[in-house]
């Protein structure tokens, strides 16, 4: 007796005109963003990482540990929820003046080149029309805050990896780390259960898109591509990374 394994059909892949009218049929009331990856391309929180890294911010011993600590994730031996933990502890005792400066550097020389202008006009749009806007990211509050007011989303709005400030010096007490069931956890705290649209890019996003009342995979990575496939969820590429189609 044989088995037959059947796979999903590859998801829809919206156009851009089909994408914004899809978002803007459900008036949506409550819109979650996904950042890296979703609102810009490329991971933001790596990013700021390394560069905090090549700028002397870190001593010697926190980069050392940091090292150990990244490659024992991309090897599959620490989780995201604490590799994105530990890259916001790694800044303890540093001043939380000094990582908004250097948040604000970041974003603006690294980043900012790299956002989806599509999302940014949709965003947009939606703020015109009364729709509440939260961002949501694993990537610290530093650089998020700073990066969500090119979208006019206020900080109150930001749900990111964060540690507690104490006497204007950060910390490496974790108040919340975004990501997987947390990015769940995050919006309950804040009374959002229900929200009308939610926006992700990577399977870390895959509960929080579980709760809307329609998902809009953008830009997805493989992994999210398969369970866009399994759950019905049509896909959107902005123009910059959408994929090519194959030549004759």
């Amino acid at each position: 007796m044989t088995t037959e394994v059947t796979q999903a059909a590859a998801p829809t892949v919206l156009t851009t005109t089909e994408f914004r009218a899809a978002v803007h049929a459900l008036a949506p009331r409550v819109a979650v963003f996904d950042c890296d990856g979703t609102l810009w391309s490329g991971d933001a929180g790596s990013g700021f990482m390394y560069w905090t890294i090549e700028r002397g911010l870190l001593s010697p011993e926190a980069i050392a540990r940091l090292d150990v600590r990244y490659k024992g994730y991309l090897a599959g031996r620490v989780s995201e929820l604490e590799i994105c933990g530990e890259m916001v502890q790694i800044y303890a005792g540093l001043r939380d003046t000094e990582m908004r400066t250097a948040a604000r550097e970041f974003f603006a020389t690294q980043t900012e080149p790299n956002i989806f202008p599509e999302l940014r006009e949709l965003i947009r749009k939606l703020q015109t029309a009364g729709t509440e806007i939260w961002a949501v990211s694993s990537t610290n509050d530093w650089v998020i805050e700073e990066a969500v007011q090119r979208f006019a989303i206020p900080a109150n709005r930001v749900l990111a990896a964060r540690v507690a400030i104490k006497d204007g010096m950060v910390t490496d007490t974790l108040i919340e780390v975004p990501t997987d069931e947390g990015k769940v956890a995050a919006l309950a705290r804040v009374g959002i259960t229900a929200p009308d649209a939610v926006f992700g890019n990577s399977v870390h996003d895959a509960h929080m898109l579980g709760i809307a009342r329609r998902a809009f995979p953008v830009n997805p990575s493989a992994e999210l591509l398969e369970r866009a496939a399994a759950e019905g969820w049509a896909v959107y590429y902005p123009g910059s990374v959408a994929p090519r189609a194959p030549e004759d």
